[in-house]
């Protein structure tokens, strides 16, 4: 049966995959869900005598039902290739009884690859499906991760152009300089005076703006995004949860159907909202595992059934999950509501207007599932440096948030069911941080610190980092929030 989208918010008629891709944000603001989630139609046995990209073709196939086998094929192939430095793609460690599945062997050493590799593949594929001739201009926000990422996987693909805002105060020096150095004729990259949600809220605002769009439009352009907004984005990060059980049967640690825990660091509700929807897909999941830092916007709403943003925004070491909007979040709402695009609808113009919602008690019996904690920027350091001084392992921040909320969880619930940890990124994305939270000096050159680490962690610096050194700097321009539509059409001379 084939899977249609429609937005969350009720506007539009349905849609196929490769429009709704095309599209990236529904018309009407809403973000575009899939009518039904369909099951998994390989057993997990089937699907653990598989690699990567099979896996990815058996998950994507269900939900991107007007591309032809031959087309996704394609896609998955020019994705899941060299540009990832371990034929795994996506391996995972043991520590401390946990499974740490390392999802940053891409090109700009982030989860966010997963899916960005496949994305420009899905997106132009989608383009010549709807006979759209259009340049699309890929505008996205970034909390540091996303714009990278974006930007490796759109740089110099014919028919694209890419811009990518990001809060200039607000991401780590090596998350900075991979962006501002990012070749492509087709590339921009802008800091902005302010956060990540002032960018996000900006951007989502210009992609609706009728008036803009008309503009682009007589211009050969067409709006897309690489944000998780965008349903090419959530598709493919489905693909990680089902390998990583799948690998847990294939090496005899589990049973297939024995239930297992996620544990995800998540600060736009995407990367959890994908474990969400691999477990309605067929997964056995027992618990979802919400993991925050100081921004705790998720864990209160979790704990409370009231999501407010009227709080202090708080710069922490895991700046990726420094978000107070998480606009994920819509499409669980919009399910737990039992796909009510009304009540959704009016729930985002409550958070629109007023900053916060509060949900039904009916809608939060359907959130048993989740679970959530958080971890102060004390936690976090403390995390890293436990995990390195009794393993010998080091993880960056985010999955050092993970790590916290999950023991603590383990600890309060004596819940003994084998447990994922999503680890999101290199700890040499953010070096500094992790320095000091060993103790070690953490001054200096961000690329001799990579060195430092290297030393420490024993292994090799990766290649993402290593280009960066004599990498000039190609985007140096820096806006205030009203400024960001004015850039934009500066970029694209209309």
């Amino acid at each position: 049966m084939n899977v249609y989208y429609q937005s969350t918010r009720g506007g539009g008629e349905k849609v196929t995959a490769s429009k709704a891709i095309l599209m990236g944000l529904a018309e009407d603001g809403g973000l575009f869900v899939p009518d039904h989630l369909p099951k998994l139609d390989r057993s997990l046995e089937e699907l653990a005598a598989e690699d990567y990209k099979e896996c990815a073709h058996d998950v994507m196939k269900l939900l991107l039902t007007d591309y032809s086998e031959e087309e996704l094929k394609e896609c998955i192939a020019k994705a899941y290739d060299s540009k990832f430095d371990t034929p795994e793609i996506a391996p995972m460690a043991e520590a401390e009884g946990a499974y740490y599945l390392e999802l940053f062997h891409g090109k700009t050493i982030a989860f966010k690859d997963m899916a960005l590799s496949i994305l420009p593949h899905l997106m132009i594929t989608a383009a010549r499906k709807n006979k759209d001739e259009r340049t699309i201009v890929i505008l996205t926000a970034t909390s540091g991760d996303t714009g990278k990422a974006a930007l490796a996987g759109f740089a110099d693909v014919p028919g694209t152009k890419i811009i990518v805002f990001y809060p200039k105060d607000g991401v780590s020096p090596i998350q900075k300089r991979q962006m501002i150095t990012q070749t492509g004729s087709n590339t921009c990259v802008i800091g902005v005076d302010g956060n990540f949600d002032d960018c996000q809220t900006e951007v989502k605002r210009i992609f609706t703006d009728e008036a803009e769009n008309r503009k682009l439009n007589g211009n050969g352009y067409r709006f897309s995004s690489a944000n998780s907004i965008n349903i090419g984005r959530l598709v493919p990060q489905i693909v990680y949860y089902v390998y990583a059980y799948t690998r847990l049967v294939r090496e005899g640690r589990i049973k297939a159907g024995d239930p297992v825990n996620f544990c995800v660091p998540t600060g736009n509700f995407g990367n959890i909202l994908a474990a969400y929807y691999a477990g309605q897909m067929g997964i056995p999941v027992h618990k979802l595992i919400c993991a925050s830092n100081s921004n705790r916007v998720l864990y209160d709403f979790f704990t409370t059934g009231t999501y407010d943003r009227n709080r202090r925004f708080v710069l922490t070491m895991s700046p990726s999950m420094d978000i107070l909007v998480s606009s994920n979040l819509e499409r669980l709402i919009y399910h737990i509501a039992g796909d009510d695009a009304g009540k959704n609808a009016e729930l985002m113009k409550e958070l629109s207007a007023e900053g916060k919602y509060s949900i039904t008690p009916e809608m939060r019996e359907k959130l048993r599932i989740f679970t959530g904690g958080y971890a102060s920027e004390e936690d976090t350091a403390e995390a890293i440096r436990s995990l390195y001084e009794d393993t010998g392992y080091v993880i960056d921040p985010h999955t050092a948030v993970a790590r916290h909320v999950y023991q603590q969880y383990a600890k309060e619930s004596g819940d003994k069911t084998p447990t994922v940890i999503a680890s999101t990124a290199s700890p040499f994305k953010f070096e500094t941080s992790v320095l000091r939270s060993l103790g070690q000096p953490a001054e200096g050159d961000d690329l001799a610190l990579a060195d430092a680490l290297s030393r420490i962690a024993n292994v090799p610096v990766p290649e993402a980092v290593e280009s960066l050194r004599g990498a000039a700097v190609r985007h140096t321009k820096v806006t205030d929030r009203a400024g960001m539509e004015r850039e934009v059409s500066a970029f694209l001379g209309i």
